[in-house]
């Protein structure tokens, strides 16, 4: 998926002569390291490992410029902004957890790859609370709409009980950290790294519901999106976007520590242990295996079981079918 044929132009030009090649890459402003044309693009990333690391690979393997590419990253907190970035026309593509997946499944946004499945989400309570059923009446801690909502609603339908059954507090991830480490809080729907912080000062908090318990029923996606008029009227750029993650996420399943090493080199400010653990809670699938899911039928299980989740959440009307959201058959290709 590289662009060879402009390669082997620009080559045969180099062979008449030198300047006449710089001269016409000048022309046209879109010269690229190795003399590759490149064409623009503005990515959207969160500063976290699931987030930022494939958009590190990229750039420390100069993936951009060998796809004909030109990006302009941006860093932001959270997948909603991004979706607004994308819908103001500030970026092409962005990055998003899967607590924000229903605003694709809305509409706002189309998924082009799947990045990876989270299985870092946990509803923790104090010490000596031993079940979701202990919970009833109690405070839980809860970042709305996020996975960790999404685990809490989980965890207590399994347990024969509704969000209705507890006393939900609306808190932003920062503060169910205060929150429960300093007990105004009986239990939450958090996730790690933000769990490690909570040992510190809990270090014998309980975990009573986790990713894993409800996998492959449930499955937690982050994905990469686009711009519905992006992804609907420039299917080549799709295209160079697409071999761009393929080629990193490679990287990243590969090696999951030098990807480590490469995110926190790009973030600078992100601790390594910090970054290693977040990718201890996350599986990477090969490029190849996530084709091969999204073909079969996998992917849209996964997209499937979180809406009826949103469903739930009064994030969505109902159950949405992903291929209006997702095409597998691009990624595939």
């Amino acid at each position: 998926m590289s662009t060879l044929s402009r390669r082997a132009l620009l080559a045969g030009i180099a062979g008449l002569g030198a300047a006449a090649a710089l001269a016409a890459c000048g022309d046209d402003d879109k010269s690229g390291s190795g003399g590759s044309a490149t064409e623009p693009v503005k990515l959207g990333y969160i500063a976290d490992f699931t987030g930022a690391s494939l958009m590190a690979i990229a750039e420390d393997r100069k993936l951009w410029a060998q796809h004909g590419l030109k990006p302009d990253l941006k860093v932001f907190t959270n997948g909603p902004l991004q979706v607004q970035a994308l819908g103001a026309g500030d970026l092409d593509f962005g990055y998003l957890g899967p607590g924000a997946l229903w605003l694709p499944a809305s509409g706002k946004a189309r998924v082009i790859a799947i990045n990876s499945l989270g299985f870092a989400d946990r509803v923790i309570a104090q010490p000596g609370i031993t079940s979701m059923a202990a919970l009833k009446g109690k405070k839980v801690g809860v970042p709305e709409g996020t996975s960790g909502d999404m685990m809490v609603r989980l965890a207590l339908r399994r347990a024969g009980l509704s969000i209705d059954d507890v006393r939900k507090v609306t808190m932003d991830p920062s503060t169910v950290v205060t929150a429960f480490g300093s007990g105004q809080i009986d239990a939450a729907g958090i996730w790690y790294p933000l769990i490690g912080t909570i040992k510190k000062r809990v270090p014998n908090l309980a975990e009573l519901a986790k990713n894993d318990d409800f996998y492959p029923d449930i499955s937690f996606p982050s994905a990469y999106v686009g711009r519905n008029d992006v992804v609907t009227g420039k299917p080549e750029l799709v295209r160079k976007v697409l071999a761009v993650l393929r080629a990193a996420n490679d990287e990243r399943a590969a090696n999951v520590d030098g990807a480590v090493e490469v995110t926190a080199k790009f973030l600078k400010s992100a601790p390594v242990e910090q970054l290693r653990a977040e990718a201890s809670n996350a599986r990477f699938l090969p490029s190849a295996e996530l084709a091969a899911k999204s073909t079969d039928g996998t992917v849209a299980g996964w997209l499937t079981g979180l809406n009826g989740l949103f469903k739930d959440l009064g994030k969505l009307p109902d159950v949405v079918d992903p291929s209006t959201y997702y095409d597998a058959a691009a990624y595939a290709s």
